[in-house]
């Protein structure tokens, strides 16, 4: 019976089966760039845009409502608070006795 594996360099041996999965895992990994690179980082791009756009168009719709509610509750406090009287508070009280 023989146990030891055989010597380098010969068509089985753990070494060549070892470059050989090293080219192949090589490889797949140039395939698996080349897909990232063509195909999902311009989609992600593209969705990464239309994104934006919607979170832009969504806070331009905020800030509009939000100066809106502050022009309409300005002139409604406005409207119902008390006038000031332009002489200082003491004119208004009469003389004093």
């Amino acid at each position: 019976m023989n146990t030891s594996a055989p010597p380098p360099g010969t068509p089985g041996s753990v070494g060549q089966r070892i470059d050989e999965a090293i080219e192949l895992i090589q490889m797949e990994l140039r395939h698996a760039v080349a897909y990232l690179n063509d195909s999902v980082v311009p989609q992600v791009r593209r969705e990464s845009i239309s994104a934006m756009r919607n979170v832009a168009d969504t806070l331009r719709s905020l800030a509009d409502r939000m100066e809106t509610k502050a022009q309409t509750g300005a002139q409604s406090a406005a409207g119902s608070a008390p006038q000031a009287d332009p002489k200082g508070p003491s004119s208004s009280k009469g003389p004093e006795s």
